[in-house]
């Protein structure tokens, strides 16, 4: 196992998690800052600097179901998959506590993922749907035009978060959900989270799968 992919997954997650969940602490902060406007590019423009700074080493993938997703289409072995989750949830946990040194756990909390206008099943629908349209979109560029990955994706997951944050949250990563879970000790619908993500990253496998059946 390559370390250098693995400390680039890690580094990239941190910058990811660490990026939005303070564009997350900006809105309370800033009174009046529109929170569908800055949290979404927040997380979408913290990919940015992730891919950036880590896609050539690993993938740049940042998040467990992408994972899942590369280790299900066989662009990645086991080992390698297990290996780039657990530096996954490294670098949220780490991105985490960073928020922790800059606050408090109350403060930390504020950045999870939880269920927003709808019940806890229809966060998790909401979660299966909007990682499945990730993992696709994610699986068919950086197949069919990887030039673009850099812009198209971190799109996509500000398009993610406008669509999502009232409903689920938007979390569509597992470590993202999970770093600041552990950091505050607060656990609450963290099953979403952990569950959801990754059934729609197989479902979001499968509707690459169809559309590319003739390649």
């Amino acid at each position: 196992m390559d370390a250098r992919k693995l400390i680039a997954e890690a580094v990239g997650t941190f910058i990811l998690v660490g990026m939005g969940s303070m564009a997350i602490l900006s809105t309370f902060a800033v009174q009046g800052s529109p929170a569908l406007v800055v949290i979404p590019l927040g997380f979408g423009l913290g990919l940015v600097a992730a891919i950036a700074v880590g896609g050539h080493a690993s993938g740049g993938h940042f998040n467990p179901a992408v994972t899942l997703g590369a280790f299900l289409d066989r662009r990645l072995d086991a080992v390698t998959a297990v290996g780039y989750v657990v530096a996954q949830v490294v670098g949220a946990i780490v991105a985490s506590g960073l928020i922790l040194a800059l606050s408090d756990k109350a403060t930390v909390a504020r950045t999870k993922n939880m269920p927003g206008v709808v019940s806890d099943g229809g966060a998790f629908l909401v979660e299966i749907v909007l990682t499945a349209i990730f993992i696709a979109v994610i699986l068919t560029i950086t197949k069919k035009d990887p030039g673009h990955a850099i812009l198209v994706i971190p799109l996509v997951l500000v398009a993610i978060h406008v669509v999502g944050i009232p409903f689920s949250g938007a979390s569509v990563n597992p470590a993202r959900a999970l770093g600041p879970a552990i950091i505050a000790l607060d656990f609450a619908a963290i099953w979403i989270y952990l569950t959801a993500p990754f059934i729609g990253s197989v479902v979001g496998w499968l509707v690459y799968r169809f559309l590319a059946a003739e390649d």
